[in-house]
């Protein structure tokens, strides 16, 4: 699995298998084959952290788990580089924990966010996905769209600088969606398409549902969201119901529980949106790699 979440003939076997079981919504076994590793190692450290703090993210569940890892990955850190991109995650995850209510840490957030720009070099590989998750922050949590668009903007082309596929779908949606609240449809729309492009290339699948649901919140007819809406619902079944804060926004309701150690097989996807795109041309944490949602 490279940096950008693809993976390739020269990838290592361990990196492949995290990769493919992250991808489906695994990622306890996904951390479990790092385990070893993650004890000495701080880029393995670093990387079953991201793991778990996802699936924080997605299930609401597993708090204690990510931030026994995360004190790993800080404790291991031993220069500049290493210790900003704990504090990367170290942001990252009380920014899960705000957004999701389960407690109020965005001072912490935003603390450590400033500490991992601080420490991170203008060059440094982390530094578009530290610039998405800083604008994530400016978005759902300080509502200030202008300071959100200008980091996702950084990290938009830190992300394809870089070749990351991965981080480069999730800066199109977030781009996407401040278009579609200031009232720009069909910019949004190519954001979302574009989006979704890119996870459906990758095999992303835990993160193809939402993609779906946003491309169909800006689909002009109707006929075509409901095409839309009902492959995120049967990829969101699929994948045990998870991310569990999609629910309400598929039609019919879906299930909502999830135990948090489900981990489906899921098929791949063939969505409803691809003759969409194929008629109308191509119209953006990465959450994780081998490098630090």
């Amino acid at each position: 699995m490279s940096g950008s979440g693809t993976t390739a003939d020269d990838d290592p076997p361990l990196q492949t298998a995290v990769w493919r079981l992250r991808s489906r919504a695994c990622w306890t076994d996904a951390a479990a084959l790092l385990e070893h590793d993650a004890a000495t190692d701080p880029a393995a450290a670093l990387q079953r952290t991201a793991l778990l703090t996802e699936r924080c993210l997605y299930t609401g569940q597993g708090w204690t788990d990510a931030e026994d890892a995360l004190r790993t990955a800080e404790a291991l850190a031993h220069d500049d580089a290493e210790r900003g991109a704990a504090a990367c995650e170290r942001g990252h995850l009380a920014y899960a924990s705000t957004l999701l209510g389960v407690r109020d840490r965005a001072d912490e957030a935003s603390v450590a966010l400033s500490r991992a720009a601080a420490l991170l070099s203008p060059t440094a590989p982390g530094r578009p996905l530290l610039d998405f998750r800083r604008g994530l922050i400016a978005h759902n949590i300080a509502d200030s769209p202008q300071a959100a668009r200008a980091a996702y903007r950084r990290a938009h082309a830190g992300a394809i600088a870089q070749d990351d596929a991965l981080l480069l779908s999730s800066t199109w949606r977030h781009l996407a969606l401040l278009a579609l609240r200031e009232g720009e449809t069909a910019e949004a729309r190519h954001g979302f398409a574009e989006s979704l492009r890119l996870r459906e290339e990758l095999g992303y699948l835990i993160g193809t549902a939402p993609a779906l649901i946003a491309l169909a919140d800006a689909e002009p007819e109707p006929e075509t969201a409901t095409r839309l809406r009902a492959e995120a619902g049967r990829l969101f079944r699929l994948l045990g119901g998870v991310p569990t804060w999609l629910a309400p926004h598929l039609d019919p309701p879906s299930p909502s529980a999830v135990t948090g150690n489900v981990c489906p097989v899921a098929p791949p996807v063939t969505s409803p949106n691809s003759q969409l795109r194929s008629s109308r041309g191509d119209p953006i944490a990465r959450d994780v790699g081998r490098k630090p949602t």
